[in-house]
């Protein structure tokens, strides 16, 4: 079975695909994916891991985490 961090991550690159999550607007935060989600936000930030190493979101020291510009 697939790893719910890696189900929560899918679920955000899929609404940042379908220009749900527009690029350079801001990802909700952790608590928000978590509550969103049903997730521990442990999980969620586990996500957005996934998110930035797959180079769909990038993260702002101080502002927050990003979707990036598509190529």
């Amino acid at each position: 079975m697939t790893p719910l961090y890696l189900q929560v991550a899918d679920l955000i690159a899929a609404r940042i695909s379908s220009g749900e999550l527009a690029p350079n607007r801001p990802v909700p935060s952790e608590h928000e994916l978590a509550a969103a989600f049903g997730v521990a936000r442990g999980t969620a930030r586990k996500a957005l891991g996934v998110l930035k190493d797959r180079g769909l979101v990038v993260a702002v020291n101080g502002r927050g985490t990003f979707v990036r510009e598509r190529p």
